[in-house]
């Protein structure tokens, strides 16, 4: 599975404006709304049902928020890079700046933790994420995610 077959040019943000996980959560489901066709309440619902599981924080800087709803026909990522990080609770206690979305039909199973795999092994990549953090446009963002190396591949 390829980064790009999650992700569209337009599902990238430059530089996301949140001052807490909370605020990031509801801005990430307010712009999946309009690219899924789920209610921003319901996928917003999702992830912080998850989030109460453990977080999503996986440390480095890193969150991987993910969910399934029934209403989503396949996957769905979106990728943002915080204007300023933000606590999240994550498991190494560090403040997270870069955050990939992840949605899944209910039906996905196999898939859903094909992708989160996939996301997982890239964000991994220490070098990798520091061109994610220097890059300034959501263009520069998505060549670099979408042309991911092959290595990273789950």
């Amino acid at each position: 599975m390829d980064i790009s077959d999650l992700l569209t040019p337009d599902r990238v943000i430059a530089r996301l404006k949140a001052g807490t996980k909370k605020q990031a959560l509801q801005e990430l489901a307010r712009r999946a709304a309009s690219f899924t066709g789920v209610h921003e309440r319901q996928i917003l619902e999702v992830l912080l049902e998850r989030e109460k599981l453990g977080t999503t924080g996986v440390g480095h800087g890193i969150a991987i928020p993910h969910g399934k709803l029934g209403t989503v026909d396949r996957l769905y990522g979106m990728f943002a890079r915080l204007d300023a990080p933000i606590d999240f609770d994550s498991i190494d206690e560090q403040p997270v700046d870069l955050i990939f979305l992840l949605l899944a039909p209910e039906s996905a199973g196999a898939d859903h933790l094909k992708a989160l795999a996939r996301v997982s092994r890239l964000l991994r990549d220490r070098g990798f994420c520091e061109k994610l953090r220097g890059s300034s446009s959501s263009d520069a963002l998505y060549a670099l995610l979408a042309d991911a190396p092959t290595s990273h591949a789950a």
